[in-house]
């Protein structure tokens, strides 16, 4: 079919006869297709996917628009957070059959649309737990290679889980919330996921890939297994309208450029939470201290900080430190927590505090639940099949039983009634469980109590900076930032996993304020190790070291800090803004990463091997031409380096340049 290429905001037409219909507007065409039974989606001139349909399950068996024999086509304007546009309606109807409505909302500059659809019952009540708003049967890619790609995008960043870019030869692959399906050497690719998370978990999924083509790709609300930590199907959802998550589907130039534009539409629905503070950089108590943390510990870190780093460079552009106290503070006194809040605002730093609401450690059903003496553990569990779930060695808690607003609110109290401005929220991925009931009766999924908790959350300590640390990806509107892998320390591997997050998942600081590396250790281990991880953390997001620099902590990582965390030129990197993947071939981490400001392109190369390694700059792949006269600087070294010939990056270490180029 032809695409007219018509300005979208002078043209729109609507066509219904013979049973089709079609719609045109800018960049996008979209028509149904009797002989498929679905719709066909066009994008300029390419097929972005021919005889797409919704389907949803429903007493038992999954019902598709394809089962409905008569269907009603509708257009409009549309006006939204997504700017001007239009939408394309078919209304399926059926003896027998719910009522289906399905909807593309297409805004004709944009390279994407997006769609979603509801199933309605006027004579009572419907229920489902899966609703796939896009199922598509052999989808193939006009590439300009073979060097298909798809994207594992993990749920959460627990048990050091990894993304992945698999190469088109499996036989199935599950994404979460959303995926990328890419050509690497010519960077077109097709992004499809989510932009709604209050009240589906949803997944992609991939099956028959070979070179340049699906079998199918069908993304669906209802996703409940290991990898989202669940041990019982997804709630099923109820009432005389059910929704569909609302799903994005577009087609890129670049990959990289359409998961950035998916976290944008993200944002755009559920805006990050304010902000207007300095990105923060820090120390976190979990990186060597750990269970051995005491407040005179605690206080001598804090005059550490003043007396060595704070003074030479190491500092937010708000001339503060944030100084956090993990897991282990609970051993403090009130009026120690007070005292050391008073030593960090005396030292121009902020003090930082740790808190997991949706957990139990103890494990005891029979205990009477913290700040909630009425209760007892058993009454605040998430039970699945009738049993309490365990996760991370702690059991999960019901996010909307009275008992956790109470705990919040007592908690919070105490935070705020000693000075504490920011906060680190763990394990927060035990709030988002499937149950087998909710003690608010209107909660029907996992994710519905998710969003319930961390309203009250934001409710109680929204004043506060709140970091995630493991959690969900989505929802994100309720904190500033989020780690974007699992715990990582001090070695290469540690590095290398939190790049592999980076790789892949670095347009997550589009729906957060930042994103956060984890804590930086630089002791017992190399220099060039020091340098990879500091320059990891850098690139990424939040700045937090993490070595113990307390009189007893090892001198080791006290002059490494000196020598490490007090670089200027690498300091100066640290903006919140994560790096860009240059390539999406690993399967493991990429290995170089770009960020283009007004006056130049950062590059940075990790040599994640035992062995030195020499490199040529790819310019032309950074997209930096010759004729602009391109200089370098070695950042780590401040070095200039020549860009004609290689550069050696030795084993184990990281190159950071910036290059300078003439417009």
């Amino acid at each position: 079919m032809k695409l007219f290429k018509l300005s979208a905001l002078l043209f729109c037409m609507a066509f219904v006869s013979c049973n089709k219909s079609f719609i045109a507007a800018g960049k996008w065409n979209i028509s149904y297709d009797g002989e498929r039974n679905g719709i066909n989606i066009r994008k300029d001139s390419a097929l972005l996917c021919a005889g797409l349909y919704a389907s949803y399950r429903w007493e038992g068996k999954e019902v598709s628009t394809r089962d409905y024999p008569k269907r009603k086509f509708e257009t409009g304007k549309q006006h939204d957070l997504f700017g001007e546009g239009y939408t394309f309606t078919i209304t399926y109807s059926g003896e027998n059959l719910p009522s289906l409505v399905q909807t593309f909302y297409v805004y004709p500059e944009k390279d994407y649309l997006l769609t979603e659809f509801y199933v309605e019952n006027v004579s009572g009540e419907i229920c489902s737990n899966y609703m796939a708003p896009v199922n598509i049967r052999s989808l193939e890619f006009q590439w300009k290679s073979k060097e298909g790609r798809a994207l594992f995008v993990p749920y959460d960043n627990d048990a050091w889980i990894r993304f992945q870019s698999h190469p088109l030869t499996f036989d199935q692959l599950v994404a979460y919330e959303v995926t990328a399906v890419f050509d690497n050497a010519g960077r077109q690719g097709m992004v499809v996921g989510s932009v709604e998370h209050d009240r589906w978990k949803t997944a992609v999924e991939m099956t028959g890939a070979k070179s340049d083509r699906l079998e199918s790709l069908i993304c669906y609300g209802g996703v409940a297994d290991k990898l989202t930590r669940d041990s019982k199907p997804h709630g099923a959802i109820s009432g005389k309208t059910v929704k569909s998550p609302k799903v994005l589907l577009g087609l890129f130039d670049d990959w990289r450029e359409g998961l950035d534009q998916y976290g944008e539409a993200n944002a755009l629905i559920a805006p990050p939470k304010d902000w207007d503070k300095a990105l923060p950089f820090g120390w976190n108590s979990w990186g060597v201290l750990q269970f051995k943390l005491t407040y005179p510990k605690a206080l001598q870190v804090s005059d550490f900080f003043r007396n060595n780093l704070q003074n030479n460079h190491f500092i937010n552009p708000d001339n503060l430190l944030y100084i956090g106290l993990d897991s282990g503070w609970d051993r403090f006194s009130e009026e120690e927590l007070k005292s050391f809040v008073q030593k960090c605002k005396a030292n121009g730093q902020i003090a930082g505090i740790y808190w997991t609401p949706f957990t139990d450690w103890g494990r005891n059903p029979e205990a009477t639940v913290q700040h909630a003496g009425e209760y007892k553990y058993k009454d605040i569990y998430v039970y699945a099949n009738g049993k309490p779930q365990e996760l991370d060695g702690a059991y999960a808690i019901d996010p909307t039983h009275p008992a956790i607003e109470e705990r919040m609110r007592k908690t919070s109290d105490l935070f705020h009634r000693c000075g504490f401005e920011y906060v680190k929220m763990d394990f927060m991925t035990h709030g988002a469980l499937e149950g087998d009931r909710w003690y608010n009766p209107a909660i029907q999924t996992g994710v519905e109590a998710y969003n319930y908790g961390m309203k009250l959350l934001d409710r109680y300590f929204g004043d506060m900076y709140i970091n995630l640390s493991i959690s969900p990806v989505f929802p994100s509107q309720y904190a500033q930032s989020r780690r974007i892998a699992c715990d990582a320390w001090n070695k290469i591997k540690d590095t290398e996993y939190t790049m592999n997050a980076v790789s892949y998942g670095w347009w997550i600081d589009k729906v957060y304020r930042y994103n956060d590396a984890d804590h930086i250790v630089l002791r017992d281990a190399t220099e060039g190790e020091n340098r990879a991880r500091v320059t990891s953390a850098v690139i990424t997001g939040l700045y937090i070291a993490g070595d113990d620099f307390s009189e007893e902590g090892s001198e080791e990582g006290k002059e490494r800090a000196k020598k490490y965390l007090c670089n200027p030129r690498i300091n100066a990197i640290a903006n919140g803004v994560s790096f860009r993947p240059l390539e999406g071939n690993g399967e493991k981490s990429e290995n170089q990463f770009v960020r283009t400001e007004e006056n130049g392109t950062y590059y940075v190369y990790f040599n994640y091997t035992d062995k030195p390694v020499r490199i040529r700059i790819p310019l032309e792949r950074i997209g930096i031409e010759t004729s602009q006269r391109p200089e370098a600087l070695d950042l780590w070294n401040n070095e200039k380096i020549n860009l004609n010939d290689s550069v050696k990056v030795a084993e184990k270490d990281a190159l950071a340049l910036f290059i300078i180029h003439h417009d």
